[in-house]
């Protein structure tokens, strides 16, 4: 939190999202400069990597300025917004500044509002003082001048102490240098040949935005417009050719939950010492069983509660196979409670929302859990809870229309059980070659957790509960 005492001003920051994450991407605005806002008030949508949350403001007052735009990475400790307090008047060049704070004497005095929803890193006691240092978008400590300063290209010239007036300086806008809110922008300028500190910004305070960038680029300002100095030109990349590379390649940068995706797969695919084995399964039982249940009971029931309901059985009769590993203490830890992750794809990317306490739950209560996890999937909001404390992950790509697969471990889960499409296939039953519902399994487990058999014991429980799910009844 950083808050000017005199101006009554207070600085809303990103606080701590927990689970590890530091940086989330702002997804819109709830509120515009000069709106009043009240305690509690929800005025902006950030999407981590575990979750899209709307956060609340802890300040009541005036909207005086947004630090960053829709599309931009945030980082846990920046400000979001600056709420100038009910009866302090600003001044009329405290919003072109960019919303930062302007300094006075410390005299002044304000009350903070007590909100009876406090964020991770806001209380309710009075904030300290501090120094009436600015701070730029683009880092959390750096200092910058309310208006920015034109910075001469002559780094062994110490800079003015104040300002050159614009009608004095003979800098020009390519000489310029602008502060840059977000890696991405700068990213987007670079792969496109443009030095983003030398566009003008039209954002808060200068800040140079990816509108800026796109403009830049739209106008033909690329690579070619920017050739290192004793570069001849016909060295460089020709403009023609370089538009039309950039016109048929799309960049997507890797940030939010695709980043964590990315990064949870690769450490298990680096870390663990995998091994898959799989089965093909008559299912056609499993479709009567289905069919003669929703009869009987007037419910609809769906094959993946069915199949998660084996799956329970056969953690509780192998609970190696319920484990995770802790690296950091050379240990297997053995999971008493069953939390059953479920595998979806939602339009933020691949997520694996946890059934918590299902070995504790009927066959209806498990089916309404996992009926509810599923149908949360088309939005892909889950609380942050939904999403963590799994112990081993169920995975149905059936559903997309493939027969098997090697599915990567959720890390620090040691297993984890694919389930293919349901089709019709020639099969031998009693001695006759016949058609029936075939359905493939595939398993992938760690091997520091286990060697072959007991994986192998458990997809085969799994595969006799499928062909004949009366065969489950002992275990009941």
């Amino acid at each position: 939190m950083s808050a000017d005492v005199n101006t009554g001003t207070r600085e809303f920051i990103l606080p701590d999202l927990g689970e590890g994450l530091t940086e989330a991407e702002l997804i819109s605005w709830k509120v515009e400069i000069g709106d009043e806002v009240h305690v509690d008030q929800m005025v902006v949508e950030v999407e981590s990597a575990k979750s899209v949350v709307e956060l609340p403001c802890p300040y009541a007052g005036q909207v005086v300025s947004l630090h960053a735009n829709a599309g931009d990475t945030v980082s846990a400790g920046q400000a979001l917004l600056t709420v100038a307090e009910a009866g302090v008047e600003m001044g009329a060049g405290d919003e072109g500044d960019g919303g930062t704070p302007a300094s006075v004497s410390q005299s002044g005095s304000s009350t903070e509002n007590s909100s009876g929803a406090n964020l991770i890193g806001y209380g309710t006691s009075e904030p300290k003082t501090r120094s009436a240092k600015k701070r730029s978008f683009g880092g959390k400590h750096a200092a910058a001048p309310a208006v920015p300063t034109v910075i001469p290209d002559a780094p062994s010239q110490p800079p003015a102490e104040t300002p050159a007036s614009p009608s004095n300086s003979s800098t020009t806008a390519n000489d310029r240098v602008s502060p840059v809110s977000s890696p991405l922008v700068r990213k987007l300028a670079k792969d496109h040949g443009i030095s983003a500190k030398s566009l003008p910004g039209t954002g808060p305070g200068g800040v140079v935005t990816r509108a800026d960038v796109m403009a830049a680029i739209e106008s033909g300002a690329g690579a070619a417009a920017h050739v290192p100095a004793g570069t001849s030109p016909a060295k460089a990349s020709s403009p023609a050719a370089s538009s039309d590379q950039s016109d048929r390649d799309t960049r997507t940068p890797i940030t939010g939950l695709r980043k964590v995706v990315s990064e949870r797969l690769t450490k298990s695919r680096q870390e663990i010492p995998e091994a898959t084995i799989w089965l093909d399964v008559d299912a056609t039982e499993l479709l009567a069983t289905k069919k003669a249940l929703e009869a009987r009971t007037g419910e609809k029931y769906s094959l993946l509660s069915l199949v998660a309901r084996f799956v329970v059985a056969g953690l509780k009769k192998y609970p190696i196979i319920n484990s995770s590993i802790d690296t950091a203490a050379g240990e297997i830890v053995t999971h008493g409670d069953i939390n059953l992750g479920l595998a979806a794809q939602t339009p933020r990317g691949l997520m694996v929302p946890v059934v918590h306490g299902a070995g504790e739950l009927s066959l209806r209560q498990l089916r309404d859990s996992v009926s509810g996890t599923v149908g949360k999937a088309a939005s892909g909001k889950f609380d942050p809870s939904e999403l963590t404390g799994g112990t081993f992950t169920l995975n149905n790509y059936g559903v997309f229309g493939v027969d098997g697969s090697a599915p990567i471990i959720n890390l620090p889960e040691v297993a984890m059980l694919g389930l293919g499409r349901i089709k019709d296939r020639p099969w031998v039953v009693d001695g006759e070659l016949t058609v029936r519902k075939v359905m493939y399994l595939s398993f992938v487990f760690d091997h520091r957790a286990c060697d072959g058999q007991e994986p192998s014991e458990f997809l085969t429980f799994v595969a006799d509960c499928i062909e004949n799910p009366i065969s489950l009844l002992p275990e009941l």
